[in-house]
């Protein structure tokens, strides 16, 4: 196990070569993350450990608030600093759901964000291209925000689909529908079943199919069950290896083993918006989990653009921004509204 670990950190060591030390890094955390996940048996401890790390309730600050916030400002109070890195550039915006434009919740179920929020979206989609990127099934999602005019990045981004009227900053976007992973979903809607067996007497389990992956949120588990937990995803998990597990906030996602997550689909956006070459557009993204790391990451390889966090507490994260909660979500990006509005004439 420790020869399969060297491995594949020496092999990322050679595909990282020209990154900073930072990002190799955590490029290296996140391949011992997906080790450990997937491999259990005596790491078992060390995976229910990592599920405690992507709890809120159980973040620990890496650094100090203050140090933290210094390394990743408040967006509202650099507000003016972003729209000047954005000067003759088009925004194109990339919002996460759950945690970004809806608050956590226990019941996965009723996620629901606010009239005002929804508003600030629609006005928001009406100035800038605008994405809704969700680890959730894209029609879920889609029930959940009720807005046309968006684009829906579903299934952590293996289900795309553009505007349902078709947007005024793509001439072609009706007909845009993605979805690298269809080969998959008998596979996905037969894990789903033998976990939602496999978890039922685990009580506040919840398994969620979002379609191209399957989500088992532990947000209602007592913690002292997480290892039992564990175990019974495991335990399905070991006869599927074309299938992987990964983590979220008090979320465990079985996703397909392809090479493609939200970076992917905020890069697969930008192309068909016309923007796959070009230096004068500035992609937002906006989230608060580790699967948005991912979009984080992309735009700073393309030194493009920005990414935003949105969390009380300091962790680790390739974003450049911060926001404490969606009501700061929603008050960024009304004043974003008001700064093109104003700009416009409108």
């Amino acid at each position: 196990m420790v020869r399969f670990i060297e491995e594949n950190t020496k092999l990322v060591e050679k595909e990282t070569g020209n990154k900073s030390n930072n990002d190799v890094i955590t490029t290296k955390k996140k391949v011992l993350q997906d080790l450990i996940i997937n491999n259990g048996g005596g790491l078992i401890n060390s995976w229910v450990d990592s599920m405690r790390a992507c709890s809120p309730t159980h973040l620990k600050s890496l650094l100090k608030q203050s140090s933290w916030l210094t390394e990743h400002p408040s967006a509202l109070d650099m507000f003016e600093e972003i729209l000047h890195l954005s000067e003759g550039k088009q925004i194109v915006m990339f919002l996460d759901y759950d945690g970004t434009l809806s608050p956590i919740v226990d019941d996965p179920d009723r996620a629901f964000m606010s009239k005002k929020m929804r508003r600030t979206v629609r006005k928001l989609a009406n100035c800038f291209p605008t994405a809704i990127v969700s680890g959730r099934c894209r029609e879920k999602v889609y029930n959940f925000v009720k807005l046309t005019e968006l684009y829906y990045a579903g299934s952590h981004g293996m289900d795309i689909k553009g505007p349902e009227q078709g947007s005024k900053f793509e001439e072609d976007s009706k007909s845009l529908l993605c979805q690298p992973a269809t080969e998959f979903l008998p596979m996905i809607d037969e894990v789903y079943k033998k976990l939602l067996e496999t978890t039922k007497f685990t009580p506040g389990a919840q398994v969620e199919n979002n379609k191209f992956c399957v989500s088992v949120h532990f947000r209602r588990v007592d913690e002292n069950n997480w290892s039992d937990l564990a175990n019974q995803v495991r335990s399905v998990m070991k006869d599927y290896p074309k299938l992987r597990l990964t983590q979220g906030r008090k979320v465990l996602e079985v996703r397909p083993i392809i090479k493609w997550d939200k970076g992917k689909a905020l890069e697969f956006l930008l192309e068909s918006l016309g923007y796959a070459n070009c230096t004068d557009v500035f992609p937002l993204y906006i989230g608060d989990d580790r699967t948005d790391e991912d979009a984080f990451k992309i735009l700073r390889e393309r030194r493009q653009g920005l990414g935003i966090l949105v969390s009380k507490f300091p962790k680790e994260t390739s974003a450049s921004y911060s926001l404490q909660e969606p009501d700061e979500v929603m008050e960024f990006l009304q004043r974003l509204v008001e700064w093109k509005q104003l700009r416009s004439g409108a």
